[in-house]
């Protein structure tokens, strides 16, 4: 039984929370159900997660997060910031209760967790091959994420764990215990996964992936900085062209799609694959339809190009050519990927956060993949033109359109030369994808980044003529 300090400490801290989906909505707490001690018995902080579950005030979402806790003595000032709340704990008494991962004594019961493999009825760390690390190496929150929290031990293991969880296996989990099974090296190599027990609505007993662990990409620099990097130095040259920018990015575009391409050439040779017909692509262009017809009346200013969006969408369905469909990375833009002294590699296989979660699994074409980060060179090329006026607009704006156009073309150059063809040559496939996310990103940017808005609507007028 929760008593009203722990309620209200909760409610609190997770309202604040950059991770919770719920910010701006009502909500309140139905249930905290918590896993075993990850802690000794008697030790401090004493370690635990709880498992929230949030019911939203209009009644249709309930959702589920991961709140690992540490619990102290005494006020940790320190810790300040993590703070959740303060209550009367069973066999503990008195305790000052914080958020667990960004408390460098509590976190190290994470790793020496799955060094041990340490196993309860409703708490198992997996361990993928050795793993020569110190127990006691001291932990640091990563910023940036949004929908998670990731945090590394040292400059060697990152963990990454889930906020918001699910009953059964974790998209980005399954895809990295595939690769690492055989070697796969353009991802991170994963060392291991924490996962739990706990009921679900009816009261049965199932399982969920709760953490991932993996190789630190130290002296990495993720794909977004880069070209944001480049599209600055073409700004500052007042008369030269993308190509002859010192910061030029088409080499790394073209390097970054050879790697997409053999990305998607392992999940096809590792993991589940299919064929889709002529049923299953007029479903697909029957969802990107539905798709539009809400975006246009969240957004009014889609209306215009509606009809010739819609175009895409019929050639689509009109396809009888058989698709290859396979798993694939689902979320893949710029910020998704990371350039190291070996190469690049993709990070994050979960998903789109936004789709519900029975659907980040499921089976796509890899267009789709490709679509997204064409259009996520189109947001670097123009996202330091949005919301801000320039004297040289007009003309900021044809340079970054030429920056983009070059990348676009290295990438899928660089695709087609390990795949064998280039992604432009589906151009009814790629066209209804990138069309279909362009759409929801004016929907997404209406709702959360009025000034940004112009940047998918320059796509939707281009794919809508």
């Amino acid at each position: 039984m929760m008593n009203a300090r722990e309620t209200s400490g909760l409610h609190e801290f997770l309202g604040r929370q950059r991770w919770f989906a719920g910010k701006g909505r009502d909500f309140q707490i139905e249930g905290v159900h918590y896993l075993s001690w990850l802690s000794e018995p008697g030790a401090w902080p004493a370690v635990r997660i709880a498992l929230v579950t949030v019911r939203y005030a209009d009644g249709r979402d309930v959702d589920v997060y991961q709140v690992p806790l540490s619990y102290h003595q005494e006020q940790v000032d320190a810790l300040a910031h993590a703070f959740v709340g303060e209550w009367d704990e069973p066999d503990l008494g008195r305790v000052f209760v914080h958020d667990a991962l960004h408390d460098k004594a509590a976190t190290r019961t994470y790793l020496g967790g799955l060094l041990k493999g340490a196993t309860e009825p409703d708490v198992t760390f997996h361990r993928i091959g050795p793993l020569d690390v110190d127990a006691e190496l001291p932990s640091l929150v990563l910023t940036g994420e949004q929908s998670n929290t990731s945090l590394v031990f040292g400059e060697d293991v990152l963990m990454k764990v889930f906020r918001r969880v699910h009953h059964g296996r974790n998209p980005d989990i399954e895809v990295h215990e595939a690769f690492a099974r055989h070697g796969c090296g353009n991802v991170a190599r994963m060392y291991g996964w924490l996962e739990g027990e706990w009921p679900d609505a009816s009261g049965q007993r199932r399982r969920g992936d709760l953490a991932m662990f993996s190789d630190f990409f130290r002296t990495a620099t993720d794909g977004w900085a880069l070209a944001i990097t480049s599209v600055r130095d073409l700004y500052a040259e007042a008369d030269l062209h993308a190509d002859e920018v010192g910061g030029d990015f088409a080499a790394e575009s073209h390097r970054l799609g050879a790697t997409t391409a053999e990305v998607h050439a392992d999940l096809a040779r590792y993991l589940p694959t299919d064929v889709w017909g002529p049923a299953e692509l007029q479903e697909l262009a029957n969802t990107m339809r539905a798709r539009l017809d809400d975006a246009v009346e969240a957004v009014p200013a889609l209306a215009p190009y509606a009809d010739g969006l819609r175009r895409a969408y019929d050639a689509l369905a009109a396809t009888t050519t058989p698709t290859p469909v396979q798993r694939i990375h689902g979320d893949f833009h710029l910020g998704q990927t990371m350039r190291t002294v070996g190469g690049w590699r993709i990070i994050d296989f979960e998903g789109e956060p936004a789709r519900p979660w029975a659907e980040r699994g499921r089976l796509d074409s890899p267009i789709r993949d490709v679509a997204a980060m064409l259009r996520s060179f189109d947001y670097a090329a123009q996202h330091l033109l949005a919301g801000h006026d320039h004297p040289d607009e007009h003309q900021l704006a044809y340079r970054a359109t030429e920056w983009a156009e070059r990348n676009r073309s290295a990438f899928c150059e660089g695709y087609g030369e390990v795949a064998g063809a280039d992604p432009r040559e589906n151009a009814v496939l790629l066209r209804a994808y990138e069309t279909d996310k362009a759409v929801y990103e004016v929907v997404y940017e209406a709702r959360t980044r009025p000034d940004w808005i112009g940047i998918p609507l320059t796509a939707v007028r281009r794919l809508a003529s």
